[in-house]
C-alpha cells in the first residue's frame, strides 16, 4: 500500500501510480484519459496537462496544469482552489453571509426565467373563454340585435363584472400558489461564514460552497472538490440513462461534452448516490440546463452555443402540431383541462350549456316557430336563468383560500387534485421517527458487553438534543463524568474507546457551537439525520466525535451510505498510525449477518434488546474490524468490507412522541381513518411507540390479533391472495422497506381503501407516487421525495397530516353547499319561467314573470356574493366525526343532488305562488299588452306581480345561504357545542361574518333595484311594493318550514348526512368511545329517549366503506354528560 496523502510528482508519463486499492495503472505517452477513478483516492486531485502529471493536495493548490491559470478557462479544467480565488469565495468557509446577500441582490435569484411571473394575459383569456361566460357574450349579442339597449347594455356590465372580478381573484390564487411552490423549493446545504446552513435553491449564488447526499436534486452548476461514491442521475441533461460516476479530478480538455464532465454536477441532476462537495459557478440561466431554456426561447430554428459542443434544433410546427395545439386550446376553453374537480365542473357547466340550448327550442317550439323579437328574448332569459354564472369564480376563490390554509397548516399543496381528495381519505400510512415521534433523538444509554461491570452508560435529564453539555452520565445508579469513565482500568481495556469511534466516524451529522461573538455563550446546531445526530452528541461528551478524530489524523478512505433496503452504514478509515478500520452501524439483525461467527452471543444480545424496546428505545447495533492485508481488500467493494466485524455494542436511542399526535390519532379514528405505523424500527419499539400514540389500545378488538404487529419480512413473504384474506391489514409494520411500503399501497388498493403515505427517503418515491396522496417530509426530506409527492409537510408532523384532511373535507363540504345554493336558484328560475310559458298578454304573447335583468341581478349580485361566502365557511364541528366520502361520487351525492331539487322547487312554486297572488288574486289575471319591452297603464299587475317574485326569490336565496351552512341540523341549532343556548342562532349566523354581510348587502340591495324611479320601471321592468310585503313575508316562513321539516326528516330516518349529527361533545367520553370496535369504525353517541339517567351508553359504528351500521352498549364515564345537541 502507498501512501499519497503528500504531494509526489511524475514527470515521466509512464510513471506508476499507485491507487488506495493497492493497484497499478500505467500510464501511455499521450495521457488521453485519466487513470480509472476507483483506483484514486478521492481526496486527491489528479492533474493532467500536455507534459506533465501531478498528484495534488485535494484542493489542487500545487497544480502544474496550463490550463488553471486561464482565467477564461472553463471551470472543469480549472483546478477548485483556483476556481474559488477565481469567484472571490473560500473553499474552507464558503462566502459570508453579508456577500451573499450582496450577490443575490446583483445577480438575481437561481431560476430559469421561465419560472417568471403570472401571465396577466393568459389569465384575462382564461375569464373569457368559459362556457359560462360564453353563453353571457351571446345573450348580449342577441340583445343588442333585438335593438334592447338597456338589457344589452346590462348584460354588458355584469360581464365586465364577472371578468374583473374573476380576474383579480384568479391573479391573486395564481400569486398565493406561486408564493407557496417557491416554499417548496428544493432546499440546499451551504457552507456560509464556516457555518453549514440550510437555504432554498433559488437563494444560492456563485461561489457558495454546497453538499449534496443522495436524494438530493443538484441545486445548480459546481465544481466538486469533495466526493464519496458520488453518482448523479444526467438523464434531464444528457439523455443518459445510466448514473455518472463523479471525480474530483481537475482535467485537461476545454471542449468536453457535457457528459465527460465527471468533475462538474448540474442544476436538475438528481444525486442517486454518495454525497460530495463542490463550489457554484453558474446559477439560472447560466447554468446547462438555462442555457437549453434560452435556446428554446429563441426564434431562430438553430441556436449552438458557443461554449460547449451541443447544440439544439428546434424544428417547426408541423399541421399535426398545430391541430393538436387548437384540440388543447379548444379543452382549455371549454375548462376541459385542470383537476378532476374543475374537469367535473366544466363538464357541468357544458351540459347546462346544452340544457339552456334545450331550454330555449322549447321557448321557441311553443310559439309555434314564429321568433319574434319578443320570442327571441323570452329564450335568452331562459338561457340565462340556466347558468351559475359566478360558479368559476366562486370556485378559484375557495380552492384558493384552501390552498392558504393548508400552508398555514405546514402542509404545502404541489398538486390540486390532491387537496381535492383528502375528504376520502381512509387510511394514513405514516413514518414513526420525526412524523409521530419529534424526531429530535437522545441517546439515552448504551451498553458495551466488554466493559464488565459498566456495561450500561445513561444520558439523564438531557434537555437539549443537539448539547453534549445537557444532562448527566450515570452508570450503576451512580451520576459521572465522562473523564472518569474514561481512565477506569475496565474501561480502558475494553472497547468503548473503539465503540466511540464506531459512533463518532460512521456518522455523516455535524454538531457544532454557534456564536455570535466572544461573549455569546452560543447555542448548539446541528445538521443531518435525527439519529446521527444523537449519536454524534453522546460521542462529543466524551470529546470522541468525527471533527475532533480528523483533526486528530483519521482520514476517510471509503464510504458505503445507508441503504434502507440492509438497513446499516459503514466507513473505512485510516488512523493517525495507519491502520485501517471499518465501522458499522444500522438494524441489529442487519448488523449481525456482518459478524464473525465467534463474536457473538445471541442470547445475552437479544436479552438486552428486548430489554430497551420495551421502554420504547430504537436500537442500533455497532461494530468493528481492522485490516491487516490492505492490499488484498477492495474498499470500494460493500461485500468486502461489511463482514468478519467485531460486535462493539449497542445504543438505545429515545425519540419521545410529539405532544399533539395521540391527539390527531384518535381525531383520525373518530373520522373513520384506520392509522398505520410503517417504521424501520425494532418491532418492540414499534409496539410500545404505537401504544403510547393511540395507534394501538388494549381495548381495541384487532389489538389481540397477531397480524397487527407485524415484521416487514413476514408481510413481504405473503402472497397477494394471503393479504387479502386477512380480516385487516396491519397497523405496525416494523422493519419496513420501501419495497414493502409499495406493498401496503397496493393492498389498500385491492380492498378499495384511498391511502395516505409519508416518505422522506429516495426510495420512497415509488410509494409516495403509487399512493393516492403522497406526502413527504419537507424538514428531512429528500428532493427526490418531494419531487415525487403530491404535498409536503414543512413541520415534518402527522398533526399536520390530519389538518389537511380535515381541510380536505371542509373544501369538499363547501364546494357542495355553494353548489346547492347556485344550482336552487337556478332550478327556481327554470320552474318560474316554463310555467310563465302558459301566462299570455292581450297579443297572445308569452309574458316575463321574472324580467331577463331581474335574473341576471339574482344570479351576479345577490348569489355570487353568499356563494362566496359558502365557499370560506368553517369546518362544522362535527367534520372529523363521520366517515370519509366516497369520491367516485364525488361533489354531486345523492344528498346534492335530493336537496337541489327539493330547495329548488319549492322556491319556484312559491315565486310562481306569488306572482300568481298579485295577478290573478289582486287583479283579476290583467296580463296587460307588451309588458315585456315597457310599461304602460295595462301592465301595473305585471310589474307588480314580477317585483313580488323577485323579493321573494331574492330573500329566500339569502335564508338558502344560512339553511345550507349544514345539510342536516336545524338553521336554529347549527352549532349548539360552540352557541349553546336558545338563541344560538345568532351568534351562529355571525360567526362567518363574510357570508353575515352578504346576506345583509343582499337584503338592503334589494330595496333601491325596487324603488328608485326610472332604475325600476326601465331597467328591471317592475314597480316598487306595498300590501304585497305579506306575501314576501309568508313566502320566506313558509320555505323555513318546509327546508326544517325535510331536514328534521334526514334526521330522524338516518338519511345521509343526517345519521352524523353526534349528541355528545364531551373529550373524555369519546376517549372511551374511540378505543372500542375497529380503527375504521367511528363512534357515534346517542343518548336513549326511555332513560337519561341510564349508566349504559347506546353507540352506533360506521364504517367506512360500506356505512353498516351496528349498536353495542358501553358503560357510560362517571364525569360524561350525556347532551342531545340535535333535535
Amino acid at each position: 500500500m502507498v501512501d499519497t496523502s503528500s504531494s509526489s510528482e511524475a514527470n515521466d508519463p509512464g510513471e506508476s501510480l499507485s491507487g488506495i486499492c493497492g493497484e497499478t495503472t500505467e500510464l501511455d505517452e499521450s495521457v488521453d484519459e485519466p487513470p480509472p477513478f476507483a483506483e484514486l483516492n478521492e481526496k486527491q486531485a489528479y492533474k493532467v496537462s500536455e507534459n506533465n502529471v501531478e498528484y495534488s493536495d485535494k484542493y489542487g493548490a500545487k497544480s502544474n496544469s496550463k490550463n488553471a491559470s486561464n482565467i477564461s478557462a472553463p471551470p472543469h479544467v480549472v483546478s477548485p482552489s483556483d476556481l474559488a480565488d477565481r469567484l472571490q469565495s473560500s473553499l474552507e468557509t464558503g462566502l459570508s453571509q453579508a456577500e451573499a446577500s450582496s450577490r443575490l441582490a446583483t445577480h438575481g435569484k437561481n431560476v430559469l426565467e421561465s419560472e417568471g411571473a403570472v401571465s396577466i394575459f393568459s389569465i384575462l383569456i382564461r375569464q373569457i373563454s368559459n362556457s359560462l361566460t360564453l353563453i353571457l357574450i351571446l345573450a348580449m349579442a342577441l340583445s343588442y340585435g333585438t335593438s334592447d339597449w338597456i338589457e344589452g347594455g346590462v348584460i354588458t356590465a355584469v360581464i365586465l363584472l364577472n371578468i374583473t372580478i374573476g380576474f383579480f381573484q384568479d391573479f391573486n390564487a395564481e400569486k398565493t400558489m406561486k408564493s407557496l411552490l417557491s416554499l417548496s423549493a428544493p432546499m440546499a446545504s451551504v457552507v456560509r461564514d464556516g457555518q453549514i446552513l440550510k437555504i432554498q435553491s433559488h437563494d444560492i449564488v456563485v461561489g457558495d460552497i454546497v453538499q449534496i447526499k443522495i436524494g438530493d436534486v443538484v441545486p445548480a452548476d459546481i465544481r466538486l472538490f469533495e466526493s464519496m461514491n458520488l453518482e448523479c442521475d444526467e438523464a434531464l441533461l444528457t439523455g443518459e440513462s445510466m448514473a455518472v460516476s463523479k471525480s474530483i479530478l481537475t482535467l485537461n480538455e476545454p471542449s468536453l461534452s457535457v457528459g465527460d464532465r465527471i468533475n462538474v454536477c448540474y442544476t436538475s441532476s438528481t444525486v442517486s448516490k454518495g454525497r460530495g462537495t463542490g463550489i457554484v459557478f453558474a446559477t439560472g440561466m447560466h447554468t446547462e440546463i438555462g442555457k437549453i431554456a434560452q435556446m428554446l426561447k429563441s426564434d431562430s430554428d438553430i441556436v449552438t452555443d458557443d461554449d460547449s459542443s451541443s447544440s439544439l434544433s428546434v424544428k417547426r410546427k408541423t399541421l399535426l402540431d398545430r391541430l393538436g395545439s387548437v384540440k388543447m386550446w379548444f379543452k382549455a376553453t371549454l375548462g376541459l383541462i385542470g383537476t378532476p374537480l374543475q374537469v367535473k365542473l366544466s363538464k357541468f357547466a357544458i351540459v347546462l350549456f346544452a340544457l339552456a340550448l334545450l331550454l330555449a327550442i322549447i321557448v321557441f317550439s311553443v310559439s309555434k316557430w314564429k321568433v319574434d323579437d319578443n320570442v327571441l328574448i323570452y329564450g335568452i332569459c331562459v338561457a340565462v336563468a340556466v347558468i351559475p354564472e359566478s360558479l368559476v369564480a366562486v370556485l378559484t376563490i375557495t380552492l384558493s383560500v384552501a390552498t392558504k390554509a393548508m400552508a398555514e397548516g405546514h402542509v404545502l399543496v404541489r398538486k390540486m387534485q390532491a387537496l381535492e381528495a383528502l375528504g376520502g381519505v381512509t387510511d394514513i400510512c405514516s413514518d414513526k421517527t420525526g412524523t409521530l415521534t419529534q424526531g429530535k433523538m437522545i441517546t439515552r444509554c448504551v451498553w458495551v458487553p466488554s466493559i464488565k461491570d459498566m456495561s450500561f452508560i445513561e444520558v439523564q435529564d438531557s434537555s437539549e438534543p443537539f448539547s453534549p453539555e445537557s444532562g448527566y452520565l450515570q452508570t450503576v445508579g451512580m451520576k459521572v463524568v465522562a473523564h472518569d469513565i474514561l481512565v477506569n482500568e475496565q474501561v480502558k481495556s475494553s472497547l468503548f474507546k473503539q465503540f466511540l469511534n464506531g459512533i463518532g466516524l460512521c456518522n455523516l451529522a455535524s454538531v457544532t457551537k454557534r456564536r455570535i461573538d466572544s461573549t455569546d455563550e452560543g447555542k448548539w446546531t446541528a445538521v443531518g439525520e435525527p439519529t446521527e445526530i444523537s449519536l454524534q452528541v453522546f460521542a462529543m461528551r466524551f470529546e470522541n466525535g468525527r471533527s475532533e478524530l480528523e483533526d486528530q489524523g483519521w482520514e476517510l478512505i471509503n464510504e458505503h451510505p445507508f441503504d434502507s433496503s440492509i438497513k446499516r452504514m459503514s466507513v473505512v478509515y485510516r488512523s493517525p498510525d495507519k491502520k485501517y478500520f471499518a465501522f458499522i452501524k444500522g438494524a441489529i439483525e442487519s448488523v449481525a449477518a456482518t459478524l464473525a461467527t465467534n463474536d457473538y452471543s445471541y442470547e445475552n444480545t437479544h436479552f438486552r434488546v428486548e430489554e430497551m424496546t420495551r421502554s420504547g428505545l430504537r436500537v442500533l447495533s455497532v461494530a468493528y474490524r481492522t485490516f491487516e492485508d490492505t492490499s488484498k481488500i477492495d474498499f470500494s467493494s460493500r461485500e468486502a468490507v461489511e463482514t468478519d466485524m467485531r460486535f462493539l455494542g449497542l445504543c438505545g436511542l429515545y425519540d419521545p412522541p410529539r405532544v399533539e399526535t395521540r391527539g390527531a390519532v384518535l381525531k383520525a379514528q373518530q373520522a373513520g381513518i384506520k392509522v398505520h405505523m410503517l417504521t424501520g424500527d425494532h418491532p418492540g419499539t414499534a409496539k410500545a411507540i404505537a401504544y403510547e400514540t393511540g395507534i394501538l389500545s388494549p381495548n381495541m378488538a384487532i389489538a389481540s390479533l397477531p397480524h397487527t404487529v407485524m415484521i416487514a419480512s413476514e408481510f413481504d413473504a405473503m402472497s397477494e391472495q394471503h393479504i387479502d384474506t386477512l380480516p385487516e391489514l396491519p397497523l405496525v409494520v416494523a422493519r419496513c422497506a420501501p419495497s414493502t411500503k409499495v406493498r401496503m399501497v397496493e393492498a389498500l388498493h385491492r380492498r378499495q381503501a384511498f391511502c395516505v403515505m409519508t416518505g422522506d427517503g429516495v426510495n420512497d418515491s415509488p410509494a409516495l407516487k403509487r399512493a393516492d396522496v403522497g406526502i413527504a417530509m419537507g424538514l428531512n426530506g429528500s428532493d427526490v421525495a418531494k419531487d415525487a409527492s403530491d404535498m409536503i409537510l414543512t413541520d415534518d408532523d402527522f398533526a399536520s397530516i390530519v389538518r389537511a384532511i380535515e381541510e380536505g373535507r371542509r373544501l369538499f363540504d363547501n364546494i357542495q353547499k355553494f353548489l346547492v345554493h347556485l344550482l336552487v336558484s337556478n332550478i327556481s328560475q327554470i320552474i318560474l319561467l316554463l310555467c310563465g310559458l302558459a301566462f299570455k298578454d292581450r297579443s297572445g304573447v308569452s309574458v316575463f314573470p321574472l324580467s331577463p335583468l331581474e335574473i341576471l341581478w339574482a344570479n351576479m349580485i345577490t348569489s355570487s356574493f353568499l356563494a362566496m361566502g359558502l365557499g370560506v365557511e368553517e369546518a362544522q364541528p362535527d367534520i372529523m366525526q363521520r366517515p370519509p366520502h366516497d369520491l367516485k361520487v364525488g361533489v354531486f351525492t345523492w344528498e346534492v343532488i335530493v336537496d337541489k331539487m327539493i330547495y329548488g322547487c319549492t322556491m319556484g312554486v312559491l315565486c310562481l305562488a306569488s306572482f300568481i297572488t298579485v295577478v290573478y288574486g289582486a287583479n283579476n289575471g290583467n296580463l296587460g299588452d307588451r309588458c315585456n319591452y315597457e310599461y304602460n297603464d295595462s301592465c301595473y299587475a305585471i310589474f307588480k306581480a314580477r317585483a313580488t317574485a323577485f323579493s321573494v326569490l331574492s330573500f329566500l336565496l339569502l335564508i338558502t345561504a344560512w339553511e345550507v351552512k349544514h345539510f342536516a341540523r336545524s338553521l336554529f341549532c347549527l352549532d349548539p357545542h360552540g352557541f349553546p343556548g336558545p338563541f344560538s342562532v345568532f351568534p351562529a349566523l355571525y360567526h362567518n361574518k363574510f357570508l353575515f354581510y352578504a346576506v345583509v348587502g343582499g337584503f338592503v340591495g334589494t330595496f333601491p333595484v325596487l324603488y328608485i324611479p326610472i332604475i325600476n320601471k326601465v331597467v328591471f321592468k317592475h314597480l316598487g311594493l306595498s300590501w304585497e310585503w305579506g306575501i314576501v313575508a309568508c313566502a320566506c316562513v313558509l320555505y323555513t318550514v318546509v327546508v326544517e321539516v325535510w331536514k328534521a326528516i334526514k334526521r330522524r330516518l338516518s338519511l345521509w348526512s343526517g345519521k352524523l349529527v353526534p349528541v355528545n361533545h364531551d373529550i373524555e367520553l369519546n376517549k372511551s368511545i374511540a378505543t372500542i370496535g375497529e380503527p375504521n369504525q367511528m363512534a357515534i353517541a346517542y343518548s336513549s329517549s326511555s332513560s337519561s339517567t341510564d349508566d349504559s351508553l347506546a353507540y352506533r359504528t360506521y364504517t367506512s366503506d360500506k356505512h353498516v351500521s351496528k349498536c353495542a352498549v358501553v358503560k357510560r364515564p362517571a364525569s360524561a354528560k350525556i347532551r342531545s345537541v340535535s333535535t
